[in-house]
């Protein structure tokens, strides 16, 4: 008898039909089994299985419209409490969007379709399919300028810092309305998780620092350069300490670079050795032929020392709306794996900078 081809070897497609109440954790593992589907199951279980050990410290980056429509308290803020992100790179509009909710303003479900031009005269600000009062941008303007004028801001600092003390607003804001939901800014706070934008410049939050310098004078200022070599001070970390890293990317963008550049950080401009990301997981609609960035597979990253190559099996892009692929990610997460214990590395910040540097000293002696 001819032996069946090592091609052949994997679980058969089994077709059998989906019953009533069937759960997420049961869709992912007996019907998702095939096309980005099976990447999204592979996604999940590599998640649960692998990066969620305790030797892992996980980085998230966020870019599209993912907190107007509800992901920021839904699926982001549950993985942040159930210590199963350690540090977070965002767009600047995704953590402005969220705050929205935070201090009590809603946004709505509409339809694409509308003519834009009577949105205009109505004041109604459309994000795709979701719609909501223009005041909500000019309140949440102010509610930010407020804060930011305050003496706790008047400094340089990195963007993770600026995020932290914004967030102790936020969380007393959220407190104190009694809402059935928490903010990503407001979470990081209370369980010391860095928060960082790429760009800092590029979204209302920046804009309205901004103002502030231009118009009272204002001394806050966010130090990009710390963002590089705090990030970089995290996944050195992460290594150094007999551990793991590993990335989960919702979309592509700023953030996703940044996360992935702390190892070319570490390897090639700072001299030390290291051999990149242990796990890459990303959902993305971009495709690799453009040559961006959004779109750059896990092989491509290991000729960038961003991904270590002996690690490539424990890559997955799946190409899915990150609306659709998060919250069945989350929710089988949090089914299949109990709370991690969170490492709050805000508070460790100092302390890893001095690590990084000494490492850096070393390898340039």
């Amino acid at each position: 008898m001819v032996s069946k081809s090592r091609f052949l070897r994997g679980r058969k497609i089994d077709p059998r039909p989906i019953r009533k109440n069937v759960t997420v954790t049961e869709l992912v593992e007996k019907h998702f089994q095939a096309y980005n589907a099976g990447r999204l199951g592979e996604a999940c279980k590599l998640f649960a299985e692998k990066m969620l050990n305790r030797d892992v410290t996980i980085g998230m980056s966020l870019t599209g419209a993912l907190t107007p429509a509800g992901l920021g308290g839904s699926c982001i803020v549950p993985l942040m409490k159930s210590g199963f992100v350690d540090w977070i790179v965002s767009t600047g509009a995704n953590l402005y969007h969220d705050t929205h909710f935070a201090i009590g303003h809603t946004l709505h479900r509409g339809s694409p379709f509308i003519d834009d031009r009577i949105l205009r005269k109505e004041a109604v600000i459309r994000i795709y399919d979701i719609l909501f009062d223009y005041n909500v941008l000019l309140n949440t303007d102010e509610f930010f300028r407020t804060i930011i004028v305050s003496p706790e801001f008047q400094m340089e600092m990195s963007t993770a810092e600026f995020h932290y003390k914004m967030g102790k607003y936020i969380y007393a804001r959220e407190r104190k309305l009694k809402l059935p939901f928490n903010s990503i800014l407001g979470t990081g706070y209370k369980y010391g998780v860095p928060i960082y934008t790429s760009s800092p410049g590029d979204s209302s939050i920046g804009m309205n620092v901004a103002e502030t310098a231009l118009m009272s004078g204002n001394k806050c200022r966010l130090d990009v350069l710390a963002d590089v070599n705090e990030t970089a001070a995290i996944v050195l970390e992460a290594k150094r300490m007999g551990g793991k890293s590993g990335v989960l990317i919702f979309g592509g963008g700023s953030p996703k670079n940044f996360v992935l550049q702390t190892e070319p950080q570490i390897q090639e401009v700072l001299k030390i050795n290291e051999k990149g990301h242990d796990f890459f997981i990303q959902f993305t609609d971009a495709r690799p032929d453009t040559g961006g960035l959004s779109g750059a597979t896990p092989s491509e990253a290991v000729s960038w020392g961003k991904i270590d190559p002996d690690k490539l099996p424990d890559t997955v892009v799946a190409y899915v709306d990150s609306t659709i692929a998060m919250p069945v990610f989350t929710s089988y997460a949090l089914a299949k794996r109990k709370p991690r214990t969170r490492k709050q590395l805000y508070h460790k910040r100092p302390a890893l900078m001095q690590r990084l540097r000494r490492a850096a000293e070393r390898a340039k002696k």
